[in-house]
């Protein structure tokens, strides 16, 4: 099992946002939402020393050999500047930008995974993941997920221009309700809910003490058998939460309408 291990520095601490889809319902709208990301990574830079952004933070993205989709300036922009700063980005591909290559990391000198991860933070032992296809259920994904990430459709829908790709997937990304969220509203209980039986079925055989995703949208922190946190981080379409580690995990919501911190 490989493990990346951090050593927090005194003062500092590790932040987690997933789930902002940005790009939808419509441009319009989205930067609203835009702008409530970029005035929390203002207030957290001056204290953060990570941060993982768990998936889905465009509501659809595709990179061509020389184009990438238009829009999302100013979250760039502001991810950019936590980089340069010295803040360490963590970006884990989701379900709705698996087609995620190597921008982020050229450009902004973000680390990408498509997988899950371990990580050690403060003495804490963490799996990190978007959750998507993890478990039991999600199957309908799992099968959507294989031809996604199939070289051949690939292949062909980058021979598409970017003008009908963008409209189709954007359209297709929007028709599975992933926006609204609505299907993930409901706590299902913990035998139906398919990432806490996956993360009680990894406590069997591993030591975990958080167990962080997003994709579900749904923010809740629950005790497994004691041993354990499970953690959804929720969203950035209806709840704005966020996870914040030094000593401890706290799941927190974004005050939008706090006055904005000065640089």
């Amino acid at each position: 099992m490989l493990k990346t291990t951090i050593n927090l520095e005194p003062g500092k601490k590790v932040y987690f946002a997933s789930d902002q889809h940005f790009g939808a319902p419509d441009p319009k709208a989205s930067k609203v939402r835009e702008e409530h990301f970029i005035r929390w990574m203002d207030e957290i830079k001056h204290d953060a020393q990570v941060l993982f952004l768990m998936g889905d933070l465009f509501d659809f993205w595709h990179e061509w050999k020389h184009v990438i989709p238009k829009g999302y300036v100013r979250v760039l922009g502001k991810i950019a500047e936590l980089k340069d700063r010295g803040i360490h980005i963590y970006f884990f591909v989701g379900n709705h930008d698996l087609w995620m290559k190597d921008y982020l990391e050229e450009e902004i000198g973000c680390t990408v995974f498509y997988t899950k991860q371990y990580f050690e933070m403060g003495g804490k032992q963490f799996l990190l993941a978007h959750g998507d296809g993890l478990g039991p259920g999600d199957k309908g994904y799992k099968r959507m997920k294989k031809v996604f990430t199939n070289p051949f459709a690939q292949w062909v829908f980058r021979w598409l221009h970017p003008d009908i790709a963008m409209k189709i997937a954007l359209y297709m990304s929007q028709k599975n309700k992933m926006i609204s969220g609505d299907e993930d509203k409901e706590f299902l209980g913990e035998d139906k809910e398919f990432l806490i039986i996956y993360s009680k079925e990894k406590l069997k055989t591993q030591k975990i003490d958080y167990f962080i995703y997003g994709h579900r949208h749904l923010p809740m922190v629950m005790e497994l058998d004691g041993k354990a946190k499970y953690v959804n981080l929720g969203d950035w379409i209806s709840y704005f939460t966020y996870g914040v580690f030094e000593h401890d995990f706290q799941l927190k919501t974004f005050e939008m309408n706090k006055k904005r911190i000065t640089p």
